[in-house]
């Protein structure tokens, strides 16, 4: 039964922190085509909801699949965690920095936005910023790894 739960929260965790991710990468990548700034505002904002369903399906990913890894019998020191554990750490400290930098565009879209809705060389390339568009992409990349860890746990 405890084990029914375990997987149960993992399963939970996993697609609020897989969903959430995708949808704030696919919300990002669509304000780069906008021509306005307040359609690329509205787009950006829409990120900040979703902030915390990824931090919240993280925390139910790691809490419950520790769990699960103990009713399992799992060794905590095993490869396939120390490289998930790796790769946490790494969306973590990613995450916190493409944050930044998207409130940062998301606050200049909004500026432009109140003042005359056309978009400048500075909003334009801020969106396509390919610093900001490889963390988003590193991040996508880790979350991907983590889920073919978790599947086929080499």
């Amino acid at each position: 039964m405890a084990r029914d739960w375990a997987l149960f929260l993992h399963l939970v965790g996993v697609l609020l922190f897989v969903g959430a991710s995708v949808a704030v990468t696919a919300l990002r990548l669509l304000a780069i085509g906008k021509d306005r700034p307040s359609e690329g505002a509205l787009l950006l904002r829409a990120v900040r909801p979703l902030v915390p369903l990824v931090g919240l399906g993280l925390v139910l990913t790691i809490a419950a699949g520790a769990w699960l890894a103990h009713e399992l019998g799992f060794p905590y020191g095993s490869g396939w965690l120390r490289w998930t554990y790796a790769l946490i750490a790494w969306l973590v400290v990613v995450g916190a920095l493409a944050g930044r930098l998207d409130r940062r565009t998301r606050e200049l879209a909004e500026r432009e936005a109140s003042a005359g809705d056309e978009a400048s060389s500075e909003l334009i390339r801020r969106l396509r910023d390919p610093v900001a568009l490889t963390l988003d992409a590193s991040m996508l990349a880790a979350t991907l790894a983590i889920v073919a860890l978790m599947v086929w746990k080499p």
